[in-house]
């Protein structure tokens, strides 16, 4: 027994030791530097920049531009050995952080998502693609033994700071990945999903946060975080009411809380800040990366990359999406998402095969990217890589899988002499959850959560195929096509798809959750029907009469094993991820506590179904 403990004793400190091997290793080896960079018009971003020693050669320069601070301050030294970002260092790249405009240590006034800008005409016309211009610019002209190649990375937000960089048009810019890129806060992004408010995003974020504070002057210190009286995150968001509530405790200082608040539908104000518009002949290579499970952006990456190739032909684009949460690929551990396991270390194969060569070639002159295809997809449920030579796939054909009456799912239709239809009563007084328990922040897990809980409720239908006698492989977006019947004047539509796992499915040795008859969402999303003919100019619904409401949800990649079931659910609210419809044409973001009413909500069988991508 002694042995034993000596021998855990013994292993405990190997992962720790290696950890701290790097460590040593780059402070011993990388020296950093603070500089201020001037912007054209005289502001100036506090940049840290990390240098190897080694001088026999020249060094490529690897940049992020963040809001998120590039911290630590000082004589203290950013923890790459903490990431895979360590086999950059090891490579010998220059590694360059940088606060972006009007963020912790830069000057200047912050914007989020700041429009770009195609006509600069003097130096006072700026955006985040002329201050990573003129960053590259100064960084070349200043640091020594570079060797005149940049690439720019980033996720999320610097994701969308890549983007911009991207849009530069420096010469000594050779290539870019935007990873779950800030692209379209409207349509797609976590303030919004087809102009349905994610509140619990969007105010955890800009207000609980502090994101979106205003800061006067340069400084070290985060913004004061707004203090939840209720930790209960949907008995908090469910009590605080109304949306103008929400932005009485946002207050005057925060701009986007209140631009967003002034801008219900989609108009000239929400297509400036679209990263897509100014996507147009870009000349570095660029490597697009999402996840299949990002909660907080299953859009952006599928939509830049689609902008690249539609907008901009001739640049050499990849697009690589993992089974992975906001960040997932990053974080050295890809192997699972709640309960759902992944067969291998998707996080290490992506880095190891795909970013480190992709930067390597075309930074260093180093290997080959002939193995990256354009797309390179991760299909859960069958947990396997699956290369192609466009995204969406050509060849998948649109297969509808009809609603049925009783419950049933079926890709084949039927006639019917009369029509009929399931009903449920929306009460935005007990709104449907978006996941089960009490939770105290939004989980990143819900996106393959088990849907029992909601299909429960009287207020969610159900429509359930019989056990499939073959795999069923689906890959690009999913439509949902309903034709339904209100008793009120708006409505929000939720239409989730789910893979139903066999009952004698046993259980997750990891998690120890019961997978006998699991319901996995695979892809989920809302649909606000006042928007069903134009996000632009919204329309009431006629109640008692019939509407079709159609909506594209993100791409999905995923196999039906044989032996599952495909399930449907369609609902009308999905809170507190989705802000409360009052179910009356009324401006959602002034409403009244009074507005919000209970209605009776029809979906009809047969006319109903949604469309899926079936690969061949």
């Amino acid at each position: 027994m002694k042995k034993i403990y000596l021998l855990i004793a013994l292993l405990l400190p190997v992962a720790a030791f290696a950890q701290n091997a790097d460590s040593v290793w780059f402070v011993n080896n990388y020296v950093k530097k603070e500089v201020q960079i001037p912007m054209r018009d005289g502001a100036k971003l506090f940049t840290s920049v990390y240098a190897p020693k080694e001088a026999s050669e020249k060094h490529p320069i690897l940049i992020t531009r963040t809001p998120y601070s590039c911290a630590p301050y000082g004589d203290k030294y950013r923890a790459y050995w903490h990431s895979f970002m360590m086999q950059y260092c090891r490579e010998g790249y220059i590694m360059v952080t940088q606060d972006i405009r009007g963020r912790w240590m830069s000057e200047g006034r912050f914007e989020v998502v700041r429009p770009f800008n195609p006509n600069k005409k003097t130096k006072k016309d700026i955006d985040e693609a002329s201050d990573t211009y003129d960053t590259i610019d100064w960084l070349v002209k200043n640091t020594p033994n570079n060797n005149g190649k940049v690439g720019v990375t980033g996720i999320s937000f610097p994701g969308f700071y890549a983007t911009m960089a991207a849009l530069s048009g420096h010469p000594a810019l050779k290539a870019v990945s935007p990873q779950a890129p800030v692209t379209d806060r409207f349509f797609g992004d976590d303030d919004h999903h087809n102009g349905v408010l994610f509140i619990e995003d969007a105010f955890d974020f800009h207000v609980g946060y502090g994101f979106s504070q205003p800061r006067p002057k340069p400084t070290t210190e985060n913004a004061p975080a707004y203090d939840f009286p209720d930790k209960d995150k949907y008995s908090f968001y469910l009590k605080t009411g109304a949306l103008p509530n929400f932005t009485k405790i946002a207050g005057d200082s925060l701009e986007f809380w209140n631009n967003m608040m002034k801008h219900p539908n989609f108009d000239d104000w929400w297509k400036a800040r679209d990263a897509r518009t100014g996507i147009k002949n870009v000349k570095p290579a660029m490597l697009v990366v999402g996840g299949l499970f990002d909660a907080e952006d299953n859009y952006g990456a599928w939509n830049t990359y689609q902008a690249l190739v539609k907008q901009s032909p001739a640049t050499t684009s990849k697009l690589v999406v993992g089974p992975w949460y906001h960040g997932q690929w990053a974080s050295g551990n890809g192997t699972h998402l709640g309960n759902i396991n992944f067969g291998s270390n998707t996080a290490e194969w992506y880095t190891q095969n795909i970013e480190v060569p992709f930067f390597n070639y075309y930074l260093k002159g180093k290997g080959s990217i002939d193995g990256i295809s354009k797309a390179t997809v991760f299909f859960s449920g069958e947990n396997q890589w699956r290369k192609f030579k466009e995204w969406p796939v050509t060849d998948a054909i649109p297969t509808p899988v009809y609603l049925r009456q009783g419950g049933g799912l079926s890709f084949q239709a039927i006639q019917t002499f009369a029509p009929s239809f399931d009903n449920y009563v929306s009460d935005p007084a007990k709104p449907v959850p978006y996941a089960d328990g009490v939770l105290t922040y939004r989980t990143r897990e819900y996106m393959t959560d088990d849907q029992r809980f909601a299909a429960q409720r009287p207020d969610v239908l159900v429509y359930t195929m019989d056990v499939l006698d073959k795999d069923v492989t689906i890959g690009g977006p999913v439509v949902a096509d309903l034709l339904v019947k209100i008793t009120g004047t708006d409505a929000d539509f939720v239409v989730k798809l789910i893979d139903v796992y066999p009952d004698d499915a046993g259980m997750n040795p990891d998690t120890k959750y019961l997978m006998g008859g699991y319901q996995m969402l695979v892809r989920g999303d809302i649909m606000r029907g006042r928007y069903r003919n134009s996000f632009s100019k919204p329309e009431a619904f006629v109640p008692g009469q019939t509407a079709q409401v159609k909506f594209t949800m993100p791409d999905v990649a995923h196999t039906f094993k044989k032996g599952h079931r495909i399930m449907i659910q369609v609902q009308s609210s999905w809170f507190p991820l989705a802000d409360r419809n009052p179910q009356q044409f009324v401006d959602i973001y002034q409403a009244k506590d009074s507005d919000f009413k209970k209605e009776t909500i029809s979906i009809y069988h047969e006319q109903s179904k949604v469309i899926l991508p079936v690969l061949k």
